[in-house]
Order: C-alpha cells, then sequence, then structure tokens
C-alpha cells in the first residue's frame, strides 16, 4: 500500500504540493491529471525521491519516511525505497550504447548483482511480454519512438517493483504510436499490477484507472472513480478544465 499524508514541496518561493493526501492500495491503478503546473510530476517525483518532499510522509509497504525541512534521509532508506519502485520517463531514457536486451539486463546486474545468464533469461521474457522478443539485439536508434518506450517498460518491470510509476509515458509519441503503448500498460493492469500514471489521455484513464486523482495548482481538487471525477464533479474549476480538454479533443 501507498499513502501519502500532508506532503509540501516547494522550489525557492514556488510552492508546488499544498498539503496533499491519498493512498493507493495494491493491485490498484491511480491515474493523476490536471493542467499544466499543477503538480501532478513532482508529485510522482516524490513517490521514489527524484523530488525530496518538504514536509510531509510517504509510505510505501513496510518503508516509512517523514519529511522536515531540516531532516536528512538515510541513503539506505533512499534506496530501499526506490528497490520497490520502477519508472517509466517520457522521454524512454534508454542508455544508447546498449541493445534492448541490455538496457532491460542492466539494472539486474549491477543493482541486484544477478547472473547475466539469470538477467537475460529474464529480459528476453519481459521483452516478449511487452511484444519485443525480435529486437533484444537492437540498438535503441534501431526503434521506433513507441518500441523504445516499450522497451523501458520492460526495464522498470525487471526489477520487479512494488509498482510502477509512469511520467506521461506517451506524450514524446508520434500519435500512431501511441497504441502499441497503452496496450502493454491496459495489460499490466489486468494483471494486477499497481501503478500510478501521470497522462493526458482521458479515454485511456477511464479505461486503465481504479482511481483518478485531478490535481490543480498543488492540491486535490477532486478524487474518485473515473465515474465520479470525469462525469460526476461538480467542482467548477475540475468542470473547466474537463470542459476545455474534451474541447481540444
Amino acid at each position: 500500500m501507498i499513502e501519502i499524508r500532508d506532503l509540501y514541496k516547494s522550489f525557492g518561493p514556488l510552492e508546488v504540493l499544498k498539503g496533499v493526501n491519498l493512498t493507493l492500495e495494491h493491485g490498484r491503478v491511480m491515474v493523476i491529471i490536471g493542467p499544466s503546473g499543477s503538480g501532478k510530476t513532482t508529485l510522482l517525483r516524490c513517490f521514489n525521491l527524484l523530488e525530496i518532499p518538504d514536509r510531509g510522509s510517504l509510505t510505501l509497504n513496510t518503508v516509512k519516511l517523514d519529511f522536515a525541512p531540516s531532516a536528512k534521509i538515510p541513503q539506505r532508506t533512499v534506496l530501499s525505497l526506490r528497490q520497490q519502485t520502477g519508472m517509466v520517463f517520457q522521454s524512454y531514457n534508454l542508455f544508447p550504447h546498449m541493445t534492448a536486451l541490455g538496457n532491460v539486463m542492466e539494472a539486474q546486474v549491477t543493482v541486484q548483482k544477478r547472473s547475466k545468464e539469470e538477467a537475460k533469461a529474464t529480459a528476453m521474457v519481459l521483452l516478449g511480454k511487452v511484444g519485443l522478443a525480435e529486437k533484444a539485439a537492437a540498438y535503441p536508434h534501431q526503434l521506433s519512438g513507441g518500441q523504445q518506450q516499450r522497451v523501458a517498460i520492460a526495464r522498470a518491470m525487471a526489477v520487479e517493483p512494488e509498482v510502477l510509476l509512469f511520467d506521461e509515458p506517451t506524450s514524446a509519441l508520434d500519435p500512431e504510436l501511441v497504441g502499441e503503448v497503452l496496450k502493454v500498460i491496459r495489460q499490466l493492469a489486468r494483471e494486477g499490477m499497481t501503478m500510478v500514471i501521470v497522462t493526458h489521455e482521458m479515454k485511456f484513464a477511464a479505461d486503465v484507472a481504479d482511481r483518478i486523482i485531478l490535481m490543480d495548482q498543488g492540491v486535490i481538487l477532486e478524487q474518485g472513480t473515473p465515474q465520479q471525477v470525469l462525469e460526476q464533479t461538480k467542482n467548477p474549476r475540475a468542470m473547466q478544465f474537463l470542459n476545455r480538454l474534451g474541447r481540444e479533443e
């Protein structure tokens, strides 16, 4: 289970998160939506401490962290939390000098200290899972954007995380490649993978989410089921955002 309580984060004088509270149960999918600058990506990056909150608390299973301006988080605690999370970025972040297979093997060998034989076997299973077993020997520059993102998903899964974090996983893709990435994420959801997804794909959010968080100006405006948030909200600001998004689509 993931639990966030009274989470604050500022960058200089700009307060980006303002007392965020949320809970996500094991095996559930949470989708975070909201306008640009609402704090959704910062919140996601706090889940695995790519951003350190100023105050509040974060619990992931048995790891609990309490944040305060003067508190220093032990590195072993940071590593313990990060070993339970897998991050998929919008810009893929694959190692350009490694093949697809090498990218999926790397963390298994260097972080988890698995043998190369074990790491290779796991990597091939995962590449097959995302439909890219035949691309194992290809380098990132030889792959389409959608294929690169699917390799990135396989890489994140390779360390067997408790939760997968997705930061706008389709925003850098050409429209015709979006579907192949969303198909993989939908399959993971069906298999019970715990996920937190920041996205602007509303139809996808409605389809895959157990819970939707709608953020604006660092706070949660609405949270609930897709139907509650996307169809039944009475919050004027939430309605304005969703109506504008509907017109853009």
